[in-house]
């Protein structure tokens, strides 16, 4: 589902119009953005958990060369399914 299609259905589903719906998409993304940026966590029970999560810093090595290197400690962000999406 592409976002376009995702907004059609959420507008179909709520009554609202597609600008209205995609305006609310997109408060939404922004809004779990900005928290998980801050280092925060948002939970819908049942749904789902979107948090941080954090990878330390390692050695790798580039495939072409062999030569060593160092990949740099990072943060992305993270959904674990909850209890009602684990089933499908």
């Amino acid at each position: 589902m592409t976002k376009g299609e995702f907004i059609a259905s959420v507008a179909e589903k709520t009554g609202l119009t597609k600008a209205a719906a995609a305006e609310a998409v997109d408060a939404f993304v922004a809004t779990v953005a900005e928290t998980l940026k801050a280092g925060g966590k948002i939970t819908f029970p049942g749904f789902g958990t979107f948090s941080v999560s954090e990878r330390a810093a390692r050695k790798g090595r580039n495939p072409q060369t062999g030569a060593e290197l160092q990949i740099a400690a990072s943060k992305s962000g993270k959904f674990a399914a909850g209890k009602d999406l684990k089933g499908l």
